[in-house]
């Protein structure tokens, strides 16, 4: 059947859709001759008979993929006008334009058949109602679903082929380029973005916290460089924590290629549309890991270990000691386990004073019917671990104390070595928007005006940073004396008065605990006022520690008789503020040594059921202060 008769006056008095799509974005900007064959299928429509108003071109999908119906709002909208019955032609360059999935073409098939629409290319008019074209058009569909997994194939075959010998060229982070050679990975020859880069992997190892690098940056006022996509330009920023966190993760800072870190999977979300989300793999997944394939700022085996050490600072799981340090007294917060159950022990705070203790969580599973383990002051406890963490590392207390300023210099040397090539970088780009302003002609006035303007901004940043360059130099920490220097050696054999010292703060004493110690188990006896702590030291050493207890108090004090039989009587006649004015004027205290206050005389009238007085009592009004104090000193007398 020749196309002439294929063509009835009912598809003429319906619309002919042209359909138009390309794959990519760049298939859109490259490919020009494609898209213009497609628009050509306009004038075949008009030369089919249709008019040229009865043409509409739906090119919405440009840029867009065949091979799954979402987000084709173009594909979608012609289906829905094809089930209404207002489609008599569906022109395309060729069918696998229209769908690349066989779902979606056999769909568009089924509504074209029901509704006698006509299906157009390059090659020929089909009608899917006919057995012939019926069966080409399927044929056509199938070989354009198996030849997009061809392509697939041949291209994810050659990428994985490259990927195993580490030459696959993909965006490297911040501080890596790629070389002439085939996989060949060098440094950023600019200096300030390896030095940036570098002194995050020097910081963590100080600190050994991610937030704590952060901080650092945050308190110099360093900046970061970041890059938003491979092709973007290199942008310095105060850094993120999550941008600290992804440099100390990326294989790449310790010389590994990496490839197939991450999986594509598919889901079906709330409104029923197909999803894709990308899974991150362990380790042990990763389709191609190779290590020592270029230098590196660290080693496998650094990497390795900040990794473990990152992981010890998330928050365990129950049964598991570790987490990061926090702030708190407790001193063995995160690695004090139980010595009945295992599990590790919580911490509690106590008092004005905030007493630091520990106590089992195990009471509190299988809603609340669990054993009860232990609840212990931690104050005794962690003066016995510390004593023997400070008799432990004596020895290397001489080393420490000598290698204390040059860690303070370092320190120092390395903010100013970011900043004055934080300087460098400024005045570079101050420089550099200087000859494009120079360069300019001078009529041009509409472009001479932003330069200035730009020149001029940088000109202002310069100085900013050199202002800041030179204050900080001028707060260079001061060399110590000889005087200086022999006192830290004699600190050096007297650890426990640095321990001791308001200076060192509670996290300096946890984080020197955690370079050693690995889990202090605590086991104790409900009769006995002592502990028992297990000390297991990195390497695989033991130690066995007792802790004795202060013993609990076994008589409940009470408040001696004097104060409550004067209580008693004045409560007849005077409020609780002048009650407790007059036993603080005597010198009297509560049970556990405080001054009395309204409250607290209240509470002791509460406990021993003593009425106050009524309101309106003649006996309250016109009384002095002092006239009470008197007649009430006499009276004990």
């Amino acid at each position: 059947m020749s196309h002439k008769e294929k063509i009835k006056p009912s598809h003429l008095g319906r619309d002919a859709y042209v359909y138009v799509r390309q794959s990519t974005a760049s298939q859109v900007m490259s490919n020009r001759e494609s898209t213009r064959r497609q628009y050509k299928l306009v004038n075949r429509a008009v030369d089919l008979g249709w008019s040229r108003q009865q043409v509409k071109v739906i090119d919405t999908d440009l840029a867009r993929s065949g091979s799954v119906t979402a987000d084709r709002s173009g594909f979608t909208g012609m289906i829905a006008e094809v089930a209404l019955g207002h489609v008599g032609l569906i022109l395309s360059i060729e069918v696998s334009r229209v769908a690349r999935s066989n779902s979606d073409w056999y769909r568009l098939l089924a509504l074209c058949s029901v509704t006698d629409t006509l299906i157009g290319d390059e090659d020929g008019l089909y009608h899917p109602g006919l057995f012939n074209d019926r069966l080409l058009l399927g044929l056509k569909g199938t070989m354009a679903e198996a030849e997009l997994h061809v392509i697939r194939a041949r291209c994810l075959g050659g990428m994985r082929n490259k990927a195993a010998r580490g030459e696959l060229r993909r965006a490297l982070p911040v501080g890596f380029v790629w070389g002439d050679r085939d996989g060949e990975v060098r440094f950023d020859p600019d200096e300030a973005l390896t030095n940036a880069i570098g002194s995050i992997f020097e910081k963590f190892a100080e600190v050994g916290s991610i937030r704590q690098v952060w901080l650092w940056f945050q308190s110099e006022g360093l900046l970061f460089p970041f890059k938003a996509h491979a092709f973007a330009e290199i942008k310095w920023i105060l850094p993120t924590y999550t941008a600290i966190r992804g440099v100390l993760n990326n294989p790449a800072y310790a010389g590994a290629y990496a490839h197939g870190k991450t999986r594509q999977e598919q889901y079906v979300d709330e409104s029923g549309r197909v999803r894709k989300k990308t899974r991150r793999l362990p380790e042990s997944e990763w389709a191609v890991l190779i290590r020592n394939h270029h230098a590196g700022f660290i080693d496998w085996k650094t990497y390795r270990r900040n990794r473990a050490r990152i992981a010890s600072n998330t928050r365990p799981r129950p049964h598991q000691a570790g987490g990061a340090v926090r702030e708190g007294r407790a001193l063995l917060q995160g690695i004090a386990v139980c010595g009945r159950c295992g599990r590790r022990l919580r911490t509690f705070y106590h008092g004005k004073n905030s007493t630091p203790g520990y106590y089992c969580a195990n009471s509190e599973v299988v809603n609340g019917r669990g054993v009860r383990c232990l609840r212990v002051g931690g104050v005794q406890i962690d003066r016995a671990v510390a004593r023997t963490f400070l008799e432990a590392v004596k020895p290397a207390g001489m080393e420490a104390a000598l290698r204390a300023e040059e860690r303070i210099q370092s320190e120092h040397e390395a903010s100013l070595t970011q900043w004055r090539l934080q300087v460098e970088r400024t005045r570079y780009e101050a420089e550099r928007a200087e000859r494009r302003y120079r360069a300019v002609e001078p009529e041009n006035r509409t472009v001479a005006r932003t330069l200035e303007n730009e020149w001029e901004e940088r000109l202002g940043e310069l100085e900013a940073a050199e202002v800041e360059l030179a204050e900080r130099e001028h707060r260079h920490p001061c060399r110590l004396t000889d005087e200086q220097r022999e006192r830290i050696r004699r600190l050096g054999t007297d650890l426990e008065s640095v321990w001791d010292a308001p200076t060192t703060t509670d996290r300096e004493r946890k984080e020197l605990l955690r370079t050693l110690l690995e889990e202090v188990k605590i086991s104790m006896e409900p009769t006995e006022p002592k502990a028992h702590l297990t000390l297991r030291w990195r390497g695989g050493a033991v130690s066995e520690v007792e802790a004795t207890l202060h013993p609990k108090r076994t008589a409940h004090q009470r408040t001696d008789e004097d104060t409550v039989d004067l209580v008693r009587r004045l409560a007849v006649h005077y409020s609780d503020a002048i009650i407790a004015g007059i036993l603080n004027k005597q010198g009297r205290r509560t049970v556990r040594g405080d001054r009395f206050t309204a409250s607290k005389v209240y509470s002791l009238r509460r406990y021993w059921k003593i009425p106050r007085c009524t309101a309106g009592n003649p006996s309250q009004e016109g009384v002095q202060y002092g006239d009470v104090f008197q007649k009430t000193s006499r009276s004990c007398m």
